[in-house]
């Protein structure tokens, strides 16, 4: 989709990415099997159909938002604002919005997954807390010892990825509840060295943690949807 910007055809999903496509391609042809079968449960399936096809669409938006803001990440050479030229300042501002764009989506696409999971996998875990995230389902299933199949393998990639998760947190949560992400250092930086020029943030380092939200977002709906195929092939209509 946003390949066009660099004139570049559109992507062919490859490896983890595909098989994921793949594995929820596949559970949506298995609800849509069932749901011709007729019974009690068609509206229920048909909302998880409606909820695989979002949590789809949410993984191409992610993927190609990640895909743009490293291509113009690699654009910023200055080690501050100042420093910039203007077409630098212009690929610098392009990577920012992507980046932002990108780093919210991975925990919208992680909060969808954990809503399906929730229902799909009857946690109840609205009963703990009426506005819960993935991190809250994945918790509730570990304290559960529910599904273990699915429970430790989640979890397994949850610590993987945790240290960049952190941060990206930090960074979403400043974004949504205080000020641009881009300018808390900004911030930081002028209360410890007043009048002195401001250096960049570590883009090299932002993009690296938000390719690792992309890979926990695809490890864990890959795991999902493969544990997902299963329990719904067992399942009477």
């Amino acid at each position: 989709m946003l390949r066009f910007l660099f004139n570049e055809p559109q992507r062919e999903a490859e490896g983890t990415l595909a098989e994921t496509f793949k594995l929820m391609d596949q559970f949506v042809t298995i609800l849509s099997s069932k749901m011709k079968d007729g019974g009690d449960r068609v509206q229920q399936l048909r909302k998880y159909e409606i909820w695989t096809l979002g949590l789809r669409s949410s993984l191409d938006e992610l993927e190609q938002s990640h895909y743009v803001a490293l291509r113009f990440q690699h654009n910023i050479k200055s080690s501050s604002l100042k420093q910039m030229t203007e077409e630098e300042r212009i690929q610098y501002n392009r990577y920012i919005y992507f980046d932002k764009n990108a780093f919210i989506r991975v925990f919208s696409l992680l909060d969808k997954l954990g809503t399906l999971l929730n229902e799909l996998l009857d946690m109840r875990t609205e009963r703990i807390k009426s506005h819960f995230s993935y991190f809250t389902v994945l918790r509730n299933m570990r304290e559960k010892k529910a599904h273990p199949e699915l429970t430790w393998k989640l979890n397994d990639v949850k610590e993987k990825y945790k240290e960049s998760m952190t941060r990206l947190r930090k960074r979403r949560n400043t974004e949504i509840h205080y000020m641009n992400s881009e300018m808390q250092d900004d911030l930081i930086q002028s209360n410890r060295m007043y009048g002195e020029e401001i250096k960049l943030e570590n883009v090299a380092e932002q993009s690296a943690d938000l390719t690792q939200g992309l890979y926990l977002a695809m490890e864990s709906l890959l795991l999902t949807f493969q544990y997902a195929c299963k329990i719904m092939r067992t399942k009477q209509p």
